[in-house]
């Protein structure tokens, strides 16, 4: 059975009815430790998802990447590494609600 990605929370979790608040998800590991590079890739790969993708139109992370390579001027290797987050695994959430913080949670074996 394929896991849960990030592609997927994108897709399925709302706050409010609306797509996830950027600045409040972030990525960390099984013990809640935050990965700051993941995160802003993470960061960095929504901010440009919700400027020109609209998630309710795509069907996987290659549509939300084709779209990016046909209207930004983004390079290639940076399409690869959206990729590769879009396609991280995710092994759970964490609603961290003091923080205000979405947590997706990876496993760094994956």
């Amino acid at each position: 059975m394929k896991g849960m990605r990030v592609f997927d929370v994108l897709k399925l979790v709302t706050v409010n009815h609306g797509e996830l608040p950027v600045q409040q998800v972030i990525m960390t590991d099984p013990s809640g430790k935050p990965n700051s590079v993941l995160t802003d890739l993470l960061h960095d790969v929504l901010n440009k998802t919700q400027l020109f993708v609209d998630l309710k139109e795509v069907n996987d992370s290659a549509d939300i990447i084709d779209t990016l390579h046909n209207v930004t001027p983004l390079p290639d290797d940076v399409l690869d590494e959206y990729d590769k987050i879009l396609t991280q695994e995710v092994i759970g959430l964490n609603f961290a609600t003091r923080k205000s913080e979405i947590e997706l949670v990876y496993d760094e074996l994956v």
